[in-house]
C-alpha cells in the first residue's frame, strides 16, 4: 500500500526542497550587510508617506481585476484542453462562448484605456 504513495511523497519532498533550498542558500551564501536603505519599508514602488488612508489610483484595481480575469481563463482552459475528447462539440461551443465573452471584455478594457500606464 505504501508503494502507491511513494511517488507522491517523493514529489512533495522534492517540491519542498526546491522551495526552501534557494531561500536557505541565499541566506547562507549572500552578503549580510544590512543598512538603513535595505531595512526601510518598501511598498508599491514609492516611499511610504503621509496617512495610511491615502487615495490610490483606480488603475491599480483595474490591473488587479484584469489579472484575475485572465488567470481564471487559464484555470478553465487547462481542464478543458485535457478533457476535449470527452466533452465533444458541446464543450467546444461552451468554451468558444466563454472565450468570446472574455475577449470582448478585454477589447472593452483596451478601448477604455485601462491598459495604458503613465
Amino acid at each position: 500500500m505504501i508503494e502507491q504513495y511513494l511517488p507522491v511523497l517523493f514529489f512533495v519532498v522534492l517540491g519542498i526542497a526546491f522551495g526552501i533550498g534557494p531561500i536557505v542558500a541565499g541566506y547562507l551564501l549572500g552578503p549580510q550587510k544590512p543598512d538603513t536603505e535595505k531595512n526601510s519599508p518598501y511598498e508599491c514602488g514609492f516611499e511610504a508617506f503621509e496617512d495610511a488612508r491615502m487615495k490610490f489610483d483606480v488603475r491599480f484595481y483595474l490591473v488587479a481585476i484584469l489579472f484575475i480575469i485572465f488567470d481564471l481563463e487559464i484555470a478553465f482552459l487547462f481542464p478543458w484542453a485535457v478533457a476535449i475528447d470527452e466533452i465533444g462539440l458541446a464543450g467546444l461551443l461552451a468554451m468558444a462562448v466563454f472565450l468570446t465573452i472574455l475577449v470582448v471584455g478585454f477589447i472593452y478594457e483596451w478601448k477604455k484605456g485601462a491598459l495604458e500606464w503613465e
